[in-house]
């Protein structure tokens, strides 16, 4: 017969059976804890129970300590692998250098560009940047007109006037009016001298050189929100005109 019994010390159930209990009058060593017991007392015997009692355990099972990750240091290769991909890093950062630097050229060339082509302006809008604009235009041969609008440049009034005593001569009168905020060119004057029914008889362009005042500077231009009068004497003895139409222009640049 055999049976299961207990350790009084460490309290591990093991087998054993009966010829073992006997033959050292119940002594015997525990495998776990290698005491020496006596076997008989905690004897139970492997014989079925009628009570068809399940076997309990003497003390709970408790439950497994949880697993800390293990530290291990980086192998070799694993730290030339991460160089490679640090050098790849750089690789890359140095092949985009030259996009870099090209587009700044191309952004360098197009300011450049625009500064050219919108001198007038700027330097009429932004008169600090005047010196700079002139030094630039020095270098490539350039000059800096004054701007040229005419939906700013107006005639406020104008008239055509017989001078007494002096036959076929009249007097041109008009008033012009720069209401742009900065500082604009002289524009060209087209006088159109008609008949009773409005038809043109003779039609001439007179150029600020024409008409302005010896007190104006035609390089300076017309000033921001001035007006300006001129008069201009004219022979209009084989025309006999009746009428006039006066406009003004800036020329083609």
């Amino acid at each position: 017969m055999s049976g299961t019994t207990r350790c009084p010390y460490c309290t591990t159930r093991f087998k054993i059976s009966e010829t073992q209990l006997e033959t050292h009058s119940g002594m015997v060593r525990c495998g776990y804890c290698m005491q020496t017991f006596d076997a008989r007392p905690s004897f139970v015997s492997a014989e079925p129970s009628p009570q068809l009692e399940l076997p309990m355990l003497d003390t709970p099972i408790s439950p497994p300590p949880p697993t800390l990750p293990v530290l291990k240091p980086m192998t070799l290769a694993e730290r030339v692998a991460i160089v490679d991909d640090d050098g790849d890093e750089e690789e890359r950062s140095v092949r985009t250098w030259p996009w870099t630097i090209a587009s700044l050229i191309m952004l360098l060339v197009t300011l450049v560009q625009g500064a050219y082509l919108f001198r007038s302006d700027i330097a009429a809008r932004l008169p600090i940047s005047k010196p700079v604009l002139e030094h630039y235009c020095r270098v490539l041969k350039c000059d800096i007109p004054l701007p040229q609008y005419t939906d700013l440049m107006s005639i406020e009034s104008s008239g055509l006037e017989a001078i007494p005593d002096h036959a076929g001569f009249v007097i041109l009168s008009a008033l012009l009016r720069n209401r742009a905020s900065y500082p604009q060119a002289f524009p060209n004057l087209e006088l159109t001298l008609t008949d009773s029914r409005d038809t043109p008889l003779a039609r001439r362009t007179f150029k600020p050189a024409e008409y302005l005042p010896t007190s104006e500077n035609q390089a300076v231009g017309l000033h921001p929100n001035r007006e300006l009068g001129i008069k201009l004497h004219l022979d209009t003895t084989d025309l006999k005109p009746m009428g006039y139409r006066l406009a003004l222009n800036y020329p083609a640049r």
